[in-house]
């Protein structure tokens, strides 16, 4: 059956319900007013991703009605992120204690990971191997960590719904040349909702995303990877060579700050796409070049690993390269007034 038709839904679904939200969250006055650990200028509306994580809720059990979907998206990777949104929500309205969020995220983790049986066999040089209880150790932690590190990256208008749509359109590609055409619903579903929201969110932004949709789409995406691995072992690799910008800049921002012994749970603006923000003036040229490094630079890697062309910790290595090279230039990690002078 042709079932099309539903991108456009969802992107209108997402439109419509982005646009209540923001006149929802007027008249409730959830406003991110600017303070001097701020990247925006203007008091903004927000809470806006929400309409992503509805637009999905509400399509993806239509396309697994349709036979396009099987449980371990439906009730493994969606019922988890919605719990995870259902917390980004909470923290939005009213604070919750962080070990609270973080005990929480590891639920939704561990429930995504029985539906997805574990994290399945990774290639690494050419050989597929389970990892067994320490893979879904390791994958129980990178779901946590990757939905933190989208929250933390969801710093400046359009980046976070601009990376999420070029992960999604990329592995898109990569799926359709290499023979996997039934991985693509969930990615161009996601990618037609996000795209809805972005409309509201490209700079400058009328409405800002929120902890409830930025952690939704940081998890999703990561477990998204975690399921096109049962498909083929090197897609994985793919994966994190697409969430590349993401990941390295939120990790190496991390571990600088650990180092010098910050506390990492409080508010900063030191990451090297907020650096890059205020040295241009402009959310809108970030977003774009992180645009063209995905389009030019990870994309094609990511389809040369997915189709074996390269092994993938090789591919990943290539990737990340210039793009830690990008986080030393703009001095991510660094205390401002010392990347100031």
């Amino acid at each position: 059956m042709n079932a099309w038709w539903l991108l456009f839904a969802v992107f209108a679904l997402s439109w419509c319900l982005t646009l209540f939200l923001r006149r929802y969250a007027l008249a409730r006055s959830l406003i991110d007013v600017p303070n001097e650990r701020s990247s925006h200028s203007i008091p903004t509306p927000r809470g806006g991703g929400v309409a992503i994580v509805v637009s999905l809720a509400l399509v993806l059990p239509v396309l697994g009605g349709l036979g396009l979907l099987t449980s371990d998206i439906l009730c493994g990777v969606l019922g988890a992120g919605l719990l995870v949104a259902v917390i980004g929500f909470a923290d939005d309205h009213g604070h919750i204690a962080a070990r609270w969020r973080l005990l929480g995220h590891f639920i939704a983790a561990l429930w995504a990971l029985y539906w997805l049986n574990g994290l399945p066999a990774i290639s690494f040089f050419g050989q597929a191997i389970d990892l067994g209880w320490m893979g879904n150790g390791i994958a129980l932690v990178y779901l946590v960590w990757m939905l933190n590190l989208y929250n933390f990256m969801d710093g400046i208008d359009g980046l976070a719904s601009a990376e999420a749509i070029c992960a999604c359109l990329g592995m898109g590609v990569v799926y359709t040349l290499i023979g996997h055409g039934e991985l693509l619903w969930p990615v161009m579903v996601l990618a037609a909702a996000v795209a809805g929201f972005l409309f509201w969110n490209f700079p400058p932004a009328k409405i800002f995303m929120g902890d409830a949709g930025s952690g939704f789409l940081g998890f999703f995406l990561a477990a998204l990877a975690i399921h096109a691995a049962g498909a083929a072992p090197e897609l994985f690799w793919s994966w994190m060579i697409m969430l590349g910008v993401f990941i390295v800049d939120a990790t190496w921002t991390l571990l600088r700050r650990l180092v010098r012994g910050d506390k990492v749970s409080q508010a900063h603006r030191s990451h090297a796409y907020q650096y890059a923000s205020r040295r241009f003036a402009s959310h809108k040229v970030v977003t774009l070049s992180v645009v063209a490094i995905n389009v030019l630079w990870l994309a094609p890697l990511a389809n040369i690993v997915g189709s074996g062309g390269m092994t993938g910790v090789v591919g990943v290595v290539m990737a990340y390269i210039p793009l830690a090279v990008l986080c030393y230039f703009f001095k991510a990690g660094a205390l401002e007034r010392v990347a100031q002078e």
